[in-house]
């Protein structure tokens, strides 16, 4: 579990829970019966170490596990991450914005504003992603909301994905 994302493994956990509901019993009893098996090394021996009768329910197991295996000094490390974000030198925008999002997914739990992930990610951004962001948007983008921002950073990742696939095909062909 140190090197696992506890946030990743029941995600993925309930989405195989998802897929099928046993004689009619609820999603979080199936959960909660199902999870132990999805546990080894350090995980199952907390487990096994638990109060017999200290877990009553999915959410209890959900809660305790998390705090476990994700404690709090883990989260402000990544919390850190987001909000100290950079882009690396000769980083492309694309590339730049994948590693940004992937620190955001590392931890669902940031509690981060999507206006406030939108500046992090501005403010961490080389002059050049800048001037690119700037120039797609005709020097606008600091003014449109938090959603808008998203749209169009998908935007530009597309634009410019497209961009360069085009240019590979050209190199390709001559």
């Amino acid at each position: 579990m140190d090197h696992e994302n506890p946030y990743q493994h029941i995600k993925e956990f309930e989405e195989v829970c998802n897929t099928f509901r046993e004689g009619g019993a609820s999603i979080d009893l199936m959960r909660l019966k199902l999870f132990p098996f999805t546990l080894k090394d350090k995980a199952k021996v907390w487990l096994n170490s638990l109060r017999p009768r200290s877990i009553r329910s999915w959410t209890d197991l959900h809660a305790e596990f998390l705090k476990k295996f994700f404690p709090t000094h883990r989260t402000n490390d990544l919390k850190r991450q987001i909000s100290d974000f950079s882009a690396k030198e000769n980083e492309k925008f694309y590339e730049c914005w994948e590693r940004y999002m992937e620190a955001i997914n590392t931890c669902p739990h940031h509690g981060f504003d999507t206006w406030l992930l939108v500046s992090y990610f501005y403010d961490g951004m080389s002059f050049s992603m800048k001037q690119l962001l700037e120039t797609m948007c005709e020097g606008d983008f600091m003014n449109k909301n938090s959603e808008e921002a998203m749209d169009f950073l998908s935007y530009v990742i597309r634009a410019q994905l497209v961009s360069q696939l085009i240019c590979v095909q050209l190199v390709l062909l001559d």
